[in-house]
């Protein structure tokens, strides 16, 4: 069955994304980059572009500014002409603080005005947070075949991750009969991925009628499996939500790990290269004599004279003679000096590690952070945007150096141990 391209999409892009620490200090969590060559955002937007579906909302709050840059007018995802385009929709802030948005389905209700300005039958509703390849013109033939009023979009995890999810009981027919919404004692392995489908007159009248109802998963999709059609839209293909540390290293780890499920070229993500500053043309990456590369993902403009494993590089980093990278994440620009080893840990753009510095110092992965323990736990290690660790300083597990740091500023310090914040 074949549905009419006639759907509006809402992409949620607003979240803090408190949980991925200093990645999201000066950017929403979106815009964060990813793989090398992309934000999180491009998932979102290269499926809706690849779906043939054309008019988009993003709904933007927290420290958008990065974001909007890099999503421009959507020319990267063809998102131009006539009946074609992207619309950035801030919240409506000025005359009292409940003006931002409070939660899901609260931040759909006040760009009501623009679901109306766009007339359709359906209104796709998506977080901008997520990494994965799914067609949803697919899923909305799904919705109108069912005739439902919402489709949810479902796939199976794993019953020691469902606590983090909505969840949902359906039946023979894939009708949801019962949710529980990030349950302590889960009665389903059945999850939430964040994607709805709703008939846009069913939206409109929902959000209108409930408005002290402010979240989808907690009060508009409980209420209205009791009363109206709710169904399942069943996923089986490869999907991460990245919003924790833990979870955004292991899915970078993944797009070099052979047979993981993730294919950002085959499955037609668009990245935008012309936005964020990027030089548009990159000359490519070198590697020179000596120098030891293996499992990993080396960009344009990266130049290696040491040895790099299991790594995801960004393009322009400069990794220097004698210096060792592994199983790290290391961002745009980013400088690894002459005999310094950066290992188990993400680097934001523009880092400097000096001369034999390290970090990711020693084998005491189990010591999680003391400001944030939930946040980093596993022996990973971060580095802030524009940060310098100095010539032989060693940085230790479930670290953090902040955005910005400056060498000076840790003249002295030899040591930040398993946990520290500098």
């Amino acid at each position: 069955m074949k549905t009419r391209k006639d759907a509006l999409v809402l992409l949620l892009a607003g979240g803090v994304g408190s949980r991925l620490n200093i990645l999201v200090e000066n950017r929403a969590k979106p815009a964060v980059p990813f793989a090398g060559l992309y934000r999180i955002i491009d998932f979102s937007l290269s499926n809706v572009m690849n779906s043939s579906l054309s008019r988009v909302g993003v709904l933007t709050q927290y420290k958008p500014l990065s974001l909007m840059r890099h999503i421009r007018g959507g020319e990267a995802w063809d998102f131009t002409g006539r009946s074609r385009g992207v619309k950035i929709l801030p919240p409506r802030t000025g005359e009292k603080d409940s003006d931002w948005y409070r939660g899901t389905a609260d931040a759909i209700r006040q760009n009501i005005d623009f679901i109306k300005a766009h007339p359709s039958e359906e209104v796709l509703i998506l977080s901008g947070d997520h990494i994965y390849h799914m067609d949803f013109d697919a899923m909305i033939a799904y919705h109108k075949f069912k005739k439902a009023d919402v489709t949810v979009g479902m796939m199976v995890v794993p019953m020691s991750q469902i606590h983090e999810f909505g969840t949902g009981i359906v039946d023979r027919e894939n009708r949801i009969v019962d949710w529980e919404e990030k349950p302590a004692v889960p009665r389903t392995n059945l999850a939430s991925m964040g994607i709805y489908v709703f008939d846009t007159q069913y939206l409109l009248q929902t959000l209108l009628r409930e408005r002290q109802e402010i979240d989808f998963g907690r009060h508009i999709l409980p209420r209205a499996i009791g009363q109206d059609r709710v169904f399942a839209y069943p996923f089986y293909g490869y999907w991460r939500d990245v919003g924790t540390i833990q979870s955004y290293w292991e899915t970078n780890m993944d797009v070099i790990r052979e047979g993981s499920g993730i294919a950002p070229e085959k499955w037609g993500i668009r990245p935008n290269l012309e936005a964020d500053e990027r030089p548009m043309d990159r000359a490519p990456a070198r590697f020179m004599t000596g120098c030891r590369i293996s499992s990993s993902m080396i960009s344009a403009g990266c130049v290696v004279e040491g040895t790099v494993i299991n790594s995801v590089l960004s393009p322009g980093v400069q990794v220097g003679k004698g210096a060792v990278i592994r199983d790290s994440v290391i961002f745009e620009d980013s400088i690894i000096e002459a005999g310094a080893v950066v290992d188990l840990a993400i680097c934001d753009k523009r880092v400097r590690i000096g001369a034999d510095a390290i970090v990711g110092y020693g084998d005491n992965k189990s010591q999680p952070n003391r400001e944030f323990p939930q946040h980093l736990y596993t022996g990973i290690s971060l580095v802030g945007k524009k940060a310098e660790v100095p010539a032989g300083m060693k940085i230790g597990r479930n670290s953090i150096v902040r955005p910005g740091l400056t060498a000076a500023a840790l003249t002295g310090c030899r040591q930040l141990d398993d946990g520290e914040v500098s």
